[in-house]
């Protein structure tokens, strides 16, 4: 698999061999022989690739934030979160791409869409658990929304049991408590502090 292109210096590192452990359409698990700028003697990582995502923060015109409450298997739990799902990695770096799966992510989890004349605004990227995997998402800030007249419309492998929109402090107060522990939707808060936006 490919790494990614906004990364920068990847190319002082060198790939000896790269065993495929596990593949299916949502996760490759790979053990990579390496060596890298400050380990010239090669070692081993098991990395997960996984394709990238788009988290969208959706604003009302009011200033209230939408959340998701959707259940997820690997914590056995239903968390508050940001709308969010995967992109096509063919269109990874393709800002318009990204855009589109925001609103697609936005209308079939939450049954909004972004208003007559509102504005997505890109909030950069990160990377979720770089220890492990290279799994990275794109965040837009989308102001303002409003119901769709389509509603929503849930993928199969989706769980989503309420939607709900929050006052910002309501927000910061339940991520404050850890009442939201998602870490997309932390990143993205954060984000939206430091850029001056909430």
């Amino acid at each position: 698999m490919p790494f990614h292109e906004f990364i920068s210096g990847s190319s002082d590192w060198t790939t000896v061999a790269d065993e495929t452990l596990f593949a299916n359409a949502h996760l490759e698990v790979h053990r990579l022989s390496l060596t890298s700028p400050s380990r010239p003697k090669v070692f081993e990582w098991t990395v997960a690739y996984r394709k990238g995502a788009v988290v969208v923060v959706p604003r009302t015109a009011t200033g209230g934030y939408l959340l998701v409450r959707q259940e997820r298997a690997p914590v056995r739990a239903s968390l508050w979160e940001f709308p969010a799902g995967q992109i096509d990695e063919s269109a990874k770096h393709d800002l318009a791409a990204i855009h589109g799966a925001g609103l697609r992510e936005l209308r079939e989890e939450s049954g909004y869409e972004l208003a007559p004349g509102g504005a997505l605004v890109s909030l950069g990227h990160f990377f979720s658990s770089p220890g492990f995997t290279d799994e990275h998402s794109h965040l837009l800030l989308a102001r303002p929304v409003v119901p769709s007249p389509r509603g929503s419309q849930h993928d199969e492998n989706e769980a989503i049991s309420e939607c709900r929109i929050f006052a910002p402090v309501e927000l910061k107060a339940m991520i404050a408590a850890g009442e939201i522990c998602d870490a997309n939707t932390q990143v993205a808060f954060a984000r939206l502090i430091a850029m001056g936006l909430f």
